[in-house]
């Protein structure tokens, strides 16, 4: 079984900030995908912050997405100081 994302926000660098439905917040990096097929149009940063949630993962505006096991096992935990900043985060 995994877990489904519920929510997600763009970050600097091409992170995405992930919330898990166990309430569990991880930073998942994109830019190691970024020269594969595809997925270089999200390099174009309009596009990387199209991200939205989309059943129970991620789906960008160009309809690319990637699966909820993928990015739960591969994000990491994310850093309290990221967390409770209300500050806006630009890519």
């Amino acid at each position: 079984m995994y877990l489904s994302v519920v929510n997600v926000k763009p970050l600097e660098g091409y992170k995405l900030l992930l919330t898990f439905e166990n309430n569990e917040e991880k930073i998942f990096d994109v830019s190691p995908y970024l020269n594969i097929g595809r997925f270089s149009e999200l390099k174009d940063k309009f596009l990387f912050k199209t991200a939205k949630v989309k059943f129970d993962s991620i789906k960008w505006a160009n309809s690319l997405d990637l699966d909820p096991e993928l990015l739960y096992h591969k994000s990491k935990k994310a850093p309290n100081s990221l967390l409770h900043s209300t500050a806006g985060i630009e890519v």
